[in-house]
């Protein structure tokens, strides 16, 4: 008899659930969008109750297309995007929308904590900058500008640990999402009321659950949400992890050789090590998975939405006609930069649309183009400024450690031949691509073979779960080329600096 195990992945607009054999091969994948809310310039929300029912929707439907027997389900486990916040009452009610990571209401708290030095007070704790969507910020300014729903409030939550809760009923933090949000000492690997007081946030100590780790199983899926899902009633439901610590996973990274990346919504650069890095240099260090490991970050919102963002803009007319050809928009887009060459334009587009590694008031821009430019040329600027923004964070990660023999990447990049081409030509190391399409479900998927004794732990799962697709070495003739595009970057960065606060 066949056995599957479920991953179930909680984005900011996407919830998609997959269903995987023991040996890794997917067999359904299955997705529902949630909209994403903007009450105010500044403000990122979505309505929690929809993100379950999209969540329930997808589950039900992979069950359905995959054909499989919901008892032959061994377990499944649930990743999401971390930070943010979901804020539910005492027995799992939302008390309000849910605040996503990318949200920046609550910046001028962390201008105050900076200015005030307790970023710096509070690092060898926590082991991570302090940003605007971090719940530690969000609470504080909930306390001060919306009281009432604080009196309502009860748990504090990340995604996938409400997704968690529908699914069992039970209210816990799961170590690796709340290590990255600025409320745990990294040391002890627990709350710390000091901290918390630094933060001012004291009186929220109420409003943090047990903490309970990736293979721990926390629950089974009650008669209500098997329901609502299509999984069999009693089903063991896994801790789960933060969706970093997921693609770490899916990638095979099981030791401290190994460096990968992500090229999603956001850049993200990050290796393991049984030693954490305490450093300003370093964006996040969280806790990993795997026991005894942490995992050192840099990384920042400049990554592959950029080019979703213009694609979305401007190839309305080209999507429609791939469409009705079977293909792509995609396809059309890799085209074009195929047909282009890296040394004949030097347009610079810094790759700031949604945040920016370089100064926080940094905007999106492109630089010297010329009427002689095609769209290829625009495009290729846009894949090689997501390129540099890598590069810039995986500069300051070789400061603690050597440039790994091969790095493997992730992400809707990942599935670009001439994009990943670039990131190989332009880092100058092989780039290792991971099979499969749903690497976060995939990352959840491997912790439940663990968490149910399918695997036993992380070494046995990961060698019969993940593979590798392809292999992409540099072109060394390309290194010269690169590194003065780089440079050329490097210096429209530092030209502007003095002016993005005039407009901001």
């Amino acid at each position: 008899m066949a056995k599957f195990l479920m991953g179930i992945d909680n984005g900011a607009t996407v919830s998609k659930a997959a269903l995987f054999t023991l040996d890794g091969k997917e067999v359904g994948v299955a997705s529902e969008k949630t909209e994403m809310l903007t009450p105010r310039p500044g403000f990122i929300e979505r309505d929690m109750a929809a993100m379950w029912k999209a969540t329930a929707d997808s589950i039900k439907k992979v069950i359905a297309q995959a054909k499989v027997d919901p008892g032959d389900i061994c377990c499944a486990a649930c990743t999401g995007h971390g930070n943010g916040l979901y804020l539910v009452d005492s027995d799992g009610a939302p008390v309000r929308n849910a605040i996503i990571s990318t949200d920046s209401r609550a910046r001028g708290y962390i201008d105050k904590w900076v200015a005030d030095g307790i970023d710096k007070k509070v690092r060898p704790k926590t082991m991570q900058s302090i940003w605007p969507a971090q719940p530690n910020a969000l609470l504080a300014w909930l306390d001060d500008n919306e009281p009432e729903t604080m009196k309502k409030a009860g748990w504090v939550l990340m995604a996938k640990d409400y997704t968690r809760f529908r699914l069992t009923g039970n209210i816990q933090a799961e170590l690796t999402d709340f290590s990255g949000t600025s409320l745990m000492n990294l040391e002890t690997c627990d709350y710390d009321d000091e901290l918390l007081a630094d933060f001012g946030i004291a009186d929220m100590r109420r409003l943090l659950p047990p903490i309970i780790q990736t293979a721990d199983i926390a629950g089974v899926v009650t008669s209500q949400a098997a329901a609502a899902t299509g999984l069999k009633a009693g089903t063991p439901v896994a801790g789960g992890m933060f969706d970093i610590d997921a693609c770490g996973l899916a990638s095979g990274v099981v030791n401290e050789a190994q460096l990968c990346m992500i090229a999603g919504t956001w850049g993200n650069n990050q290796y393991i090590s049984k030693t954490p890095v305490v450093d300003e240099d370093v964006f996040m260090t969280s806790c990993y998975s795997i026991p005894g490991y942490y995992l050192m970050l840099e990384g920042s919102a400049t990554s592959g939405s950029n080019l979703e963002w213009f694609v979305t803009q401007f190839f309305d007319a080209d999507k429609q006609l791939a469409e009705s050809q079977g293909r792509s928009v995609f396809d059309v887009v890799n085209e074009a930069v195929a047909a282009t060459r890296p040394e004949e334009s030097k347009i610079v587009f810094l790759p700031f649309l949604f945040g920016s590694n370089a100064n926080p008031d940094a905007k999106a821009s492109f630089i010297g183009i010329n009427a002689w430019h095609n769209r290829g040329h625009v495009l290729r600027s846009i894949f090689e400024g997501v390129v540099f923004g890598h590069k810039a964070h995986v500069e300051r990660l070789l400061k603690f450690r050597d440039m790994p023999d091969v790095i493997r990447l992730t992400g809707g990049a990942s599935r670009s031949t001439e994009w990943v081409r670039i990131f190989a030509d332009i880092l100058q190391v092989p780039f290792e691509i991971p099979d499969g399409t749903e690497l976060g479900a995939l990352g959840a998927a491997i912790a439940a073979g663990v968490a149910c004794g399918c695997f036993n732990g992380y070494n046995e799962a990961i060698e019969k779960m993940v593979s590798f697709s392809r292999l992409q070495e540099p072109n060394a003739a390309m290194k010269s080329v690169y590194e003065e595009k780089y440079d050329r970057y490097k210096k429209v960065i530092s030209a502007l600096d003095p002016i993005w606060k005039d407009i901001s």
